[in-house]
């Protein structure tokens, strides 16, 4: 159970730097645009300091996962398993708020939510066990 619970922890963690490419790097990109909804590049440049930071946050909750994953393998397993569900557990608010904010996100809303959702559940067994 520990060994599927890392691996979609750590699926959760790679959606989430992939977001961060894509936002902080690829912005300006017809297919990230695309994704987005991004419609005209005036909009794209209006909404690149936004999209910037916002990609920041998927980085720094996939380290958050990332380094959990570490601690508790590591045998800290009160501190790592803390930061696991502290990420996994951010990663699913903030695809809930995508869903409920921008219902035509859906996608990538499930995208972002069913990883870390799975992790979640995977570790609460895991632990209890």
């Amino acid at each position: 159970m520990l060994l599927l619970t890392m691996i979609f922890g750590g699926l959760a963690a790679a959606i989430h730097i992939y977001i961060f490419v894509l936002a902080s790097a690829a912005w300006d990109c017809a297919s990230t645009r695309k994704a987005f909804g991004i419609r005209s590049d005036a909009e794209a440049a209006a909404t690149r300091p936004l999209a910037f930071n916002q990609g920041f946050y998927n980085l720094f909750l996939a380290l958050l996962v990332g380094l959990g994953m570490v601690l508790f393998l590591a045998g800290s397993s009160v501190a790592g398993a803390t930061l696991f569900f502290a990420g996994t557990g951010s990663m699913c608010a903030a695809a809930l708020v995508l869903l409920f904010s921008s219902p035509q996100l859906a996608r990538a809303a499930f995208t972002q939510l069913a990883a870390p959702t799975v992790g979640i559940i995977l570790g609460l067994f895991a632990l209890t066990s």
